[in-house]
């Protein structure tokens, strides 16, 4: 039987950056996962912190190239990768001069977050997807990380609902203790509506703070992941009331063997 495939797609991954638990397990559960049998694809953002020379980041010309429009306007996509040696597996970033070439993550140096960070996750999520196709890998399992990914499950599940490579896969969202603070802007809908979502999804991010566009994504996964030991109180209770597989917090000594676990479970 041909191996499964499962792609990851993580807000953060050491040794890139510092380790957190959102971090380490963008790092070691796809090594996990590879480990167990499964072929894996990993992506995460090019933050300008990342130290290209150390990790030997470089180009991946035949993958980059590509304008993707956000809210009217060009900008180019920029693929990258590295390899992390001692696990066997690579890492692509999604790299671009107006979202990513800044020192900091998701806030600036006074802790404030970047008033663009809605156009940096919807750049992110149509990155990742426009590249996966230009590799021509059809994933099984689509696991995204963090709320940098939130808005992969709507755009796969809408926007290339009919695209052939993406026809038969499940999608599981991991939510983590990363909660931002401030709602993206109010023209978040419409950019949404610019790229052909619309109806049920834009009443849900009318207020697209961080409740409603992690229930965006929720909407269009086949399972959901505890991944930190606390969570949003508010989302931790709308959980509650949803039917869909979830799979609750694991420790770092149980959680890549409990993945795997609840992999199978959401294919089979």
């Amino acid at each position: 039987m041909e191996s499964r495939k499962v792609l990851f797609i993580s807000q953060e991954i050491t040794p890139y950056l510092a380790e957190n638990r959102l971090s380490k397990i963008g790092r070691y559960l796809p090594q996990g996962i590879q480990e167990r049998g499964k072929e894996i694809r990993t992506f995460m953002p090019r933050y300008g912190c990342i130290n290209e020379r150390r990790n030997q980041l470089h180009e991946v010309i035949r993958l980059s190239g590509m304008n993707l429009i956000i809210d009217d306007t060009d900008h180019p996509l920029i693929i990258k990768v590295a390899s992390i040696q001692s696990a066997r597996m690579q890492v692509y970033f999604i790299d671009n001069d107006d979202y990513f070439q800044r020192k900091y993550l998701v806030t600036d140096a006074s802790g404030r977050e970047f008033e663009d960070n809605d156009e940096r996750a919807l750049f992110f999520a149509r990155g990742v997807i426009e590249t996966v196709k230009k590799l021509r890998w059809a994933p099984d399992i689509v696991h995204c990380h963090g709320w940098m990914s939130a808005l992969v499950p709507v755009y796969l599940r809408s926007i290339y609902a009919d695209d052939p490579l993406f026809n038969n896969y499940k999608i599981i969202y991991s939510i983590y203790n990363n909660d931002f603070k401030t709602p993206f802007r109010s023209s978040f809908a419409d950019k949404l509506r610019y790229d052909g979502i619309d109806g049920e999804n834009l009443k849900m991010v009318k207020n697209p703070d961080f409740i409603n566009v992690s229930k965006l994504a929720i909407k269009y996964s086949d399972g959901i992941i505890i991944g930190s030991e606390k969570i949003n109180d508010e989302l931790d209770s709308y959980l509650k009331t949803i039917k869909k597989p979830i799979l609750p917090f694991r420790d770092e000594s149980q959680y890549i063997d409990a993945y795997n676990d609840f992999y199978d479970e959401i294919l089979s």
